[in-house]
């Protein structure tokens, strides 16, 4: 399950683990123009943990997750 919100400067994805026993803590995915930062508590330490993806890091993650094992590059289209 999760959930979209638009905020003033931000869309915020929340992704909530509805699986099976060994339940994780939500995710929440924070997407800003020029970065994207993913932030889930922790309770072992009781603390958030985050990371910040700029958005070509965002791309590439995003590609990776349709292609088989390998090294790749993007290739950047040059605006017309």
């Amino acid at each position: 399950m999760f959930s979209i919100e638009h905020e003033f400067d931000s869309t915020v994805v929340t992704l909530v683990d509805d699986g099976g026993a060994h339940l994780q803590e939500d995710v929440v995915i924070n997407l800003f123009e020029d970065c994207i930062t993913v932030e889930q508590y922790d309770p072992r330490t009781d603390s958030m943990s985050k990371i910040t993806l700029s958005i070509a890091q965002a791309d590439d993650l995003a590609a990776a997750l349709d292609l088989p094992e390998g090294v790749y590059m993007l290739k950047k289209e040059k605006p017309a």
